[in-house]
């Protein structure tokens, strides 16, 4: 668990932050012509790109009749870590956050209206900095966005852990590189906010049940606001579009 050097006297974090404050994320879609869609995310200085190819027919071998096949493939820079990667892409952890990305985005994905067919989605993490799964799910939720693919609800990820502020446990919210590395507990949740519902939970270490609800309330909360920012960009991209569409037709 983390020792209580993660707070200041103060009550903020390392870099400056409050125990429940986000990171500052920016996004943009449809940032590349190539594929059917695309973003851009940062979410403190954890950077990615996700592009999305589909609903395209499926190959015969992956092929299924109930409903949409989804194929994500998770890979980091070379230059994304202080430490040069000697495989950026297939190495057990790689294909770990591949098959974690596909539960959490298949449970937003509509797959019953595309039986048959597949859709490729490809996260490419140019810096990480902490919470790069987070920032992965959220990419590809605004990717899979501009790309028109029906959703139920926005996945949205959030991490969160917990510090000491005195004798009185503090959560703490989207959790950094530095915080990560601190060796305490962080809580990993994948959420369609707008239904509550959890696709994905994971956490790094054990955590005692007395602080467990504490963490996980402050993670969803963390999902919630993320997608009230995701929301916002989606609208902005979409009101974006209609203007040059008007000013093409006058």
């Amino acid at each position: 668990m983390p020792g209580p050097d993660l707070l200041s006297s103060q009550g903020l974090r390392l870099d400056g932050r409050r125990p429940n404050e986000l990171r500052r994320i920016r996004c943009k879609l449809g940032v590349f012509t190539q594929p059917d869609g695309s973003a851009y995310l940062e979410q403190g200085n954890t950077k990615v790109l996700a592009a999305v190819y589909g609903p395209h027919q499926a190959a015969k071998s992956k092929m299924s009749t109930e409903g949409v096949v989804v194929n994500c493939q998770y890979s980091m820079a070379t230059f994304s870590t202080g430490e040069r990667k000697n495989r950026p892409r297939g190495d057990r952890k790689s294909q770990e956050m591949s098959l974690h990305l596909r539960q959490a985005l298949s449970s937003a994905i509509k797959t019953e209206l595309y039986p048959r067919s597949q859709i490729d989605i490809y996260i490419e993490v140019l810096q990480a900095d902490g919470g790069a799964y987070c920032a992965s799910v959220n990419a590809a939720t605004l990717a899979l966005i501009d790309a028109g693919v029906p959703l139920r609800a926005y996945a949205c990820a959030c991490t969160s852990s917990v510090a000491w502020c005195g004798s009185q446990p503090e959560p703490l919210l989207d959790v950094g590189h530095v915080e990560e590395a601190a060796g305490g507990v962080c809580l990993t949740v994948a959420a369609l906010p707008s239904t509550g519902s959890i696709a994905l939970l994971e956490m790094s270490h054990r955590l005692h049940m007395d602080y467990f609800e504490v963490v996980i309330t402050r993670a969803m909360q963390g999902c919630r606001d993320i997608e009230v920012i995701l929301d916002k960009a989606v609208r902005e991209h979409l009101a974006e579009g209609w203007t040059k569409q008007d000013i093409v037709t006058i």
